[in-house]
């Protein structure tokens, strides 16, 4: 804000001196418009990281399934076998999600 001096107009009367803002309306919209969209993306990748946290919480530290990865196996029937009595468990031995694990053992 900004002191605007008195002064005198055309048909001579006299207009008292005040505070006025020196900011136009379109640089407040527009800081606006940028704060919320700042805060929209915010809300999002959060939301994104929240979502990925709770999906690798399956095999994370938390879970009682053993870590197996297809060096662990000495052929891909082991492999399929171990595969097959818990999916939810030895999900990261099917790379490609098709139902057969470690496929590059064949």
């Amino acid at each position: 804000m900004g002191y605007r001096k008195g002064y005198y107009k055309k048909d001579g009367t006299y207009v008292q001196g005040h505070f006025t803002n020196t900011r136009s309306r379109s640089y407040k919209t527009k800081k606006n418009g940028c704060m919320l969209l700042l805060l929209v993306s915010l809300a999002l990748s959060s939301i994104i990281s929240c979502s990925e946290s709770s999906d690798s919480g399956d095999s994370g530290s938390g879970s009682t399934c053993p870590t197996k990865t297809c060096g662990d196996f000495s052929s891909q029937a082991a492999a399929q076998a171990t595969y097959n009595s818990n999916k939810n468990c030895y999900k990261n031995l099917d790379s490609d999600s098709d139902g057969i694990a470690c496929e590059n053992l064949k």
